[in-house]
């Protein structure tokens, strides 16, 4: 249940996301009960970002986090920097936009590490492209990272391949992941993103893996295609949950994708961990597919 992103980086086939965990309402102990048991399931990689819930979920992680200190051994732990809005924890942030210059970046990276508890960043993403962002700044982040050991291993996160190679080829630390939006009804990472991860050896994580609960829409027609697909090779492995069937059709990929499972819930969790038992044929994967485009391929 662990992938191997280079050397001395391991995180696990999924990892848990918190970009909504302000919705769940958890008291510090609970917060530290969600992690423990989390643990238990396998899932030792925890997925961040500085601005997740108005720039407060990062602390209600770490609070939960600084009753049992000795569970940061246990896991791994990814952020994200970069995009700014108007929230009420930083007023000063009075429109949405995006900050890439190193200052920000150390800033950034440096609050999430005091606020999380944890020491350091396993994984730091760069959240999304800025069509103005200075390379030569977020190179001199990185390198600033290397040397202080307060980020481990670098990544991007909504990157397409061109602006990638742009990056990297400022930056002196390889790119490990790039987080993108892949589900059964978002496929345009199948077009040309993962083929190129898969030619640069670079293990994508996948957000809204369940295209934001879309994919249990009985109204949507496209939905019902997809559920129908899958369904149909889930019953063949006794399995009828398809949240389970739409994770698994994902780790069947060769591309390695990593999950972000964004529940609060442990039995949405489990059904996502079971999907670790399911296989897709080329030919049933590829049904699912034409299913989300609506016709056959070609």
């Amino acid at each position: 249940m662990q992938i191997q992103l280079n050397d001395t980086l391991t995180l696990s086939r999924f990892s848990h996301g918190y970009w909504r965990a302000h919705q769940w309402q958890l008291s510090s102990a609970q917060y530290t009960q969600l992690i423990e048991n989390i643990l238990e399931l396998g899932i030792t990689t925890f997925d961040h970002a500085a601005c997740y819930g108005g720039f407060t979920n990062e602390t209600a992680f770490g609070n939960g986090l600084a009753n049992q200190p000795n569970l940061r051994e246990k896991m791994q732990i990814v952020s994200k920097c970069g995009i700014l809005f108007p929230n009420e924890t930083f007023p000063e942030m009075q429109s949405k936009h995006y900050n890439n210059t190193r200052e920000h970046i150390i800033w950034s990276a440096e609050r999430s590490v005091r606020e999380l508890r944890c020491g350091y960043l396993d994984v730091l993403l760069i959240h999304r492209p800025s069509p103005c962002a200075n390379p030569e700044e977020i190179a001199a982040a990185f390198d600033y990272f290397h040397r202080t050991g307060v980020v481990r291993h670098f990544g991007v996160s909504n990157y397409n391949p061109s602006k990638i190679n742009m990056l990297q080829s400022y930056l002196d630390q390889p790119l490990v992941t790039n987080q993108i939006e892949i589900s059964p009804l978002q496929l345009n990472a199948f077009e040309q993103d993962l083929d190129y991860l898969l030619e640069k050896r670079i293990k994508p994580m996948a957000w809204s893996p369940l295209a934001g609960g879309k994919l249990f829409d009985a109204n949507d027609e496209r939905s019902r295609r997809v559920q129908a697909a899958l369904l149909n090779v889930g019953e063949k492995q006794g399995e009828t949950r398809l949240d389970t069937l739409a994770y698994a059709w994902l780790l069947n990929h060769p591309a390695n994708i990593m999950p972000v499972i964004g529940s609060g819930q442990l039995d949405r969790i489990r059904n996502a961990v079971d999907a670790l038992k399911i296989t897709f044929s080329e030919e049933e994967w590829i049904s699912v597919y034409s299913a989300s485009m609506g016709k056959d391929v070609p």
